[in-house]
């Protein structure tokens, strides 16, 4: 996992590489302070000697100068280093989630998804830039004082860093602990966005049903939860920086004991112990900055490790001998295909022929398989066995794009993406020029009502088309089929929002768009399947009737008893 993490330094080593050097650099330039200063105790200030006291002054002036570029270029260019790296994880993850599974998002919530992509990356982002800075700052920071006064007096030094192994240990050990407890704050949080997610989502229908109660009920339990796992990680936080300040403090304490012994028996000056008090309070930062860098590491790694967990998940892929689709007649052949979904088997045996050109009706109960049959053509589910061509090649074995790109759906609840009523329009062809979509607009009786909006195709729709209707947003969504024009249509319910008159006023252009094209309806109302090629009946046990709407209705069958009950 440290691998993958430092693979996106790749891109901007130079700029890394840069920060590291002023990380050296601003550190080196902490450690030569106390030099100077031991220097003018020890010589300039006994001996009254001015000049060597201003060439200490430049000197010293000079290298804070040069601290300043450092911090500054650390502070702005480090940063960048971190942003970039998180927006090149955020690309890398938006980019695998348009390849994820339709299962995928059936299984996982939105706000979870969402907390990993922001919250999680954030702080991986951090951890990108403060990482790297604060362990190397760390460890010139020690080893340079414990070297230079090393120079100093032997015995002082030893005495006085005898307790770092001890404080070594205590972070090695409290380290694994952190991380855990780090780890079960994110999905924490991951379940506290979901739940608002959703709730949030829900809002009109929570207001509809008197629900706020329930729904504060469950926001209360993931913020309970929430805070326990968040107490509990600075439980672990608060032990492991008291402890760490402890030992800080111990540092400065030997110093001033064993420094005060070691002045009164004249083994070591005045100068040699200002030296040793500067030099343990710049000791004192490093040790700081590890602390900070365990907790970042935890924090960053944390969320790192839940970003892997996503970019890792299977993707839907192509088989290696997939092909383009080209050249579609659109005739689709289901044959013995056996499906199930959350353990739940749907499909059974299943064999269906749909002739090219033809238009062909799925109805009956809810839970008979309509939908997933619409659903397994254009490979949103993959079935578990049997086989489904088109034109007598297998689903399998055609690209996955082009396969989609062949096919146009309209579903029961027609989704906008938030923006305006053109950039709805044109997401199956880009490219559509204002008389495509005009066009495309009218066949779908919609053209007139965006002209009688104040800003036209401009106008914005609002989150998931809240700003209009939902006949508006089912013919917004037929439109995108007529401007796409595949040759395999599949209409879901399509017309299920629209009332009489509207779906009287844009069926004959279904009708005309349905021409030679391969299309399969699924609906309940008669208006909609009465003029089919071919009516499928369906029950949880399968196909029970075929026909047209005149032949089953003259059997007096299932389909009769349908008609009656529920077709209107």
């Amino acid at each position: 996992m440290l691998k993958k993490f430092i693979g996106y330094y790749k891109p901007y080593k130079k700029l890394f590489f840069l920060d590291i050097f002023a990380a050296s650099t601003a550190s080196a330039c902490d450690l030569i302070y106390p030099l100077l200063s031991r220097v003018a105790v020890n010589n300039y200030i006994p001996n009254r000697d001015l000049n060597g006291i201003i060439n200490l002054a430049m000197i010293l002036f000079g290298i804070y100068i040069i601290k300043f570029l450092c911090n500054y270029f650390m502070n702005y260019w480090g940063h960048v280093v971190g942003v970039r790296m998180q927006g090149d994880m955020r690309k890398d993850i938006y980019k695998k989630l348009q390849n994820f599974p339709i299962k995928f998002f059936d299984n996982t919530q939105t706000g979870s998804i969402m907390s990993r992509i922001v919250n999680d990356l954030q702080e991986v982002s951090e951890l990108a830039h403060h990482g790297p800075e604060d362990l190397l700052i760390s460890i010139i920071m020690i080893l340079g004082s414990f070297f230079l006064l090393l120079n100093i007096n032997v015995p002082l030094t030893l005495i006085i860093f005898s307790i770092v192994p001890i404080a070594i240990w205590f972070t090695i050990n409290r380290k694994n602990k952190m991380g855990e407890a780090f780890f079960e704050t994110r999905k924490k949080i991951g379940d506290i966005n979901a739940t608002l997610q959703n709730s949030i989502t829900g809002i009109r229908v929570s207001k509809a049903f008197v629900n706020k109660e329930e729904e504060l009920e469950k926001f209360k339990k993931n913020n309970i939860e929430f805070k326990t796992a968040r107490e509990s990680a600075y439980k672990v936080m608060a032990e492991y920086v008291s402890g760490m300040t402890f030992f800080i403090d111990l540092l400065d304490y030997f110093v001033l004991i064993f420094g005060a012994i070691f002045v009164y028996k004249g083994q070591i000056n005045f100068g040699d112990f200002l030296a040793y008090l500067l030099y343990i309070r710049i000791f004192s930062q490093p040790i700081k900055k590890l602390v900070n860098f365990v907790e970042q590491y935890q924090n960053g790694m944390s969320g790192f490790k839940r970003f892997v967990e996503l970019i890792d998940e299977d993707t839907e892929k192509d088989s290696p001998n997939a092909k383009e689709l080209l050249n579609v007649k659109g005739e689709i052949n289901f044959s013995n295909v056996f499906f199930s979904h959350d353990k739940k088997n749907i499909l059974k045996d299943f064999s269906l022929k749909i002739e090219s050109g033809k238009t062909l009706a799925l109805v009956g109960p809810s839970g008979g398989g309509k939908t997933t049959i619409c659903n397994l053509i254009p490979r949103f589910y993959d079935i578990d066995s049997g086989s489904l061509t088109i034109d007598g090649t297998d689903i399998y074995n055609i690209k996955l794009d082009s396969l989609r790109k062949n096919i146009g759906i309209v579903q029961q609840d027609p989704f906008l993406f938030t923006g305006t009523i053109r950039e709805n329009l044109i997401i199956g062809k880009a490219d559509a020029t204002d008389d495509e979509i005009f066009e495309a607009a009218k066949k779908a009786n919609i053209h007139d009502f965006i002209l009688s909006l104040p800003e036209g195709y401009e106008s914005e729709v609002g989150e998931r088309g809240v700003k209009l209707s939902g006949g508006q947003k089912q013919r917004i969504a037929i439109c995108r089929i007529f401007l796409k024009n595949p040759p395999i249509l599949i209409l879901d319910e399509a017309t299920s929002a629209l009332d009489n008159i509207t779906e009287q006023l844009i069926q004959e252009s279904l009708d005309e768009l349905s021409k030679n094209r391969t299309t399969i309806v699924v609906a309940h109302r008669l208006s909609t399947i009465k003029n089919a090629d071919t009516i499928v009946v369906l029950n949880d046990i399968g196909i029970v009737e075929t026909g047209t709407h005149s032949e089953l209705i003259d059997k007096k069958g299932f389909y009769y008893n349908l008609h009656l009950g529920i077709l209107q």
